[in-house]
C-alpha cells in the first residue's frame, strides 16, 4: 500500500508518497491525487515533511530519508547521478550524459530527468540547458528558479 500526505511549502502544496519504508513520489499541488494512495501521515512521511521544511528554511542541504523511485534501469541511473550534483550547483544534460559514459544521450538524460518521480529530493531542478537557461520542470520554471536561488542564497555566509 502506498501512503501519501500533503504539505504546504513556499512553492505551494506538495504531496509526498511512500511505500515499504521508502519515499516513492513527490508531486506538486493538486497535480496528482492517486486513487491507489491512502491519505495517511506515516512516520516516514512526517520525517520527509520535516526535512523538506528544513530545506526550504535553508538549514538542510541533503535529505536522509530512504528513496525508491520507480523507473527503468537507465532512468534510475540518471536519478542516481542527479544525487551527485552538489547543493547550489548545476549541471547540463550534456555533462550528465558524459558522466554516464554516453555523450550522445543528452536527450535521453533529459527525458529521464523529466520523469523523476521524486522532485526536489532527487534534485532534477539542478539540471539546466547547455546555454545556461532553465528548462522544463514539473513544478514549473518559476519553481525551478526559486529552488536554485534558495540553494545559492543558503551557501552565502
Amino acid at each position: 500500500m502506498k501512503y501519501a500526505w500533503f504539505y504546504q511549502t513556499p512553492l505551494g502544496e506538495v504531496g509526498i508518497a511512500e511505500e515499504g519504508g521508502a519515499v516513492t513520489n513527490l508531486f506538486f499541488g493538486k497535480t496528482v491525487r492517486p486513487q491507489s494512495f491512502e491519505l495517511r501521515q506515516t512516520p516516514l512521511l512526517e520525517q520527509a515533511g520535516a526535512e523538506l521544511d528544513a530545506y526550504f528554511r535553508g538549514s538542510r542541504q541533503a535529505f536522509g530519508i530512504p528513496l525508491r523511485p520507480e523507473g527503468t534501469p537507465f532512468e534510475r541511473e540518471v536519478w542516481e547521478l542527479l544525487l551527485t550534483i552538489p547543493y547550489g550547483e548545476t549541471a547540463t544534460y550534456g555533462e550528465l550524459a558524459k558522466r554516464l559514459g554516453k555523450p550522445a544521450a543528452c536527450r535521453a538524460v533529459g527525458r529521464a530527468n523529466g520523469r523523476n518521480p521524486i522532485s526536489i529530493l532527487i534534485p532534477c531542478h539542478r539540471v539546466i540547458g547547455a546555454n545556461g537557461k532553465l528548462t522544463g520542470y514539473a513544478g514549473g520554471i518559476p519553481a525551478k528558479e526559486f529552488l536554485l536561488k534558495l540553494e545559492r542564497a543558503a551557501l552565502i555566509p
